[in-house]
């Protein structure tokens, strides 16, 4: 079982921004930037490409929904994109703020906020979903 799966099941606390019956988007804990959140289907499926074509279709336009939340609670350029997926086997997508490229980068250091920055953040996206 993925950590995401134990997020989904409740055995991992997390802070949750958004959620239906079929998909989640929480904070990362140690994000590139403040408001980096990750949208995961709750089904673990480690490839995303392996996803159905309606569960695909289906996170892709949560993510949008989120993602422009997100731009409203930390204003920015634009919400960046990406699906990598090689730390966590259970499919996921990074929605980040940026300003620049450079907020982007995975391979520059994390950010490491308190559990109290965290729970402010989670606030100020649900607050503009």
């Amino acid at each position: 079982m993925s950590i995401f799966s134990k997020i989904v099941s409740g055995e991992i606390p997390a802070h949750i921004v958004a959620e239906t019956t079929e998909f989640m988007a929480f904070l990362d804990v140690n994000p590139l930037v403040m408001g980096h959140v990750l949208v995961i289907p709750k089904k673990e499926i480690d490839y995303i490409f392996d996803m159905d074509d309606e569960s695909y279709f289906g996170i892709t336009l949560f993510a949008k929904i989120v993602a422009k939340g997100l731009k409203e609670a930390f204003p920015c350029k634009k919400i960046g994109v990406a699906v990598i997926g090689l730390e966590v086997p259970h499919a996921h997508i990074h929605l980040i703020p940026m300003n620049n490229v450079n907020d982007m980068n995975f391979a520059k250091e994390k950010l490491k906020p308190s559990q109290e920055e965290l729970a402010e953040a989670a606030e100020k996206i649900k607050a503009e979903l």
